[in-house]
């Protein structure tokens, strides 16, 4: 599979690349922290860890995995909380998809609509987050199931840097960070 820059740290980038399930994690902490702190997050946490094996993470002791995220640098600011949701998104993964988290996009060769309610059924997945990580996958990862573009709404469309689904470089991560900003801006001189 293709490299990822979504970082800039090589270490972080190549992790979220070759592993699906820490490009999942990445994308559940990418909220109130800059995108590369949400995206460097599982690197942190496999350091600290030894792995980042969907198990062990589901199994660790929540205090001490608690403790964990928040040992600095922390994974998220507001490390207790992602901690507890970062455990319940293993849980699933470990119960519903036997630890694949590719099993998400490929049980049953889903569409673009069932793989984006498989993600919104995960916990700390909403729409938007979930419409998001189909576009990533779609975009970046090959996971092109019938529909996906249609399923991921405007993150799916080619030529907008709307979202992380979109950035491969500095460059883009700028335009993307631009293009939040306007609509930011938009939203409040209309309300």
């Amino acid at each position: 599979m293709a490299t990822l820059w979504m970082t800039g740290d090589p270490a972080a980038d190549a992790l979220l690349a070759e592993d699906p399930f820490a490009l999942l994690l990445g994308m559940l902490l990418d909220q109130q922290v800059a995108m590369e702190t949400a995206f460097a997050g599982p690197l942190k946490i496999a350091d600290r860890l030894g792995t980042l094996g969907p198990a062990a993470v589901a199994d660790a002791d929540p205090e001490a995995f608690a403790a964990l995220c928040a040992t600095p640098p922390a994974v998220h600011r507001y490390p207790g909380s992602m901690a507890g949701r970062i455990q319940a998104v293993a849980r699933t993964v470990v119960e519903e998809y036997d630890a694949d988290v590719t099993r998400l996009w490929t049980d049953g060769e889903p569409d673009g609509r069932e793989v984006l309610r498989r993600l919104k059924a995960l916990p700390g997945f909403g729409d938007q987050k979930a419409r998001i990580f189909l576009a990533l996958l779609g975009k970046q990862r090959g996971v092109t199931a019938a529909g996906w573009r249609e399923a991921a709404g405007p993150y799916g469309e080619d030529g907008a840097r709307r979202s992380i689904a979109d950035v491969t470089d500095a460059r883009s991560l700028d335009e993307v960070r631009e293009t939040k900003r306007a609509a930011r801006v938009a939203k409040r001189s209309s309300g």
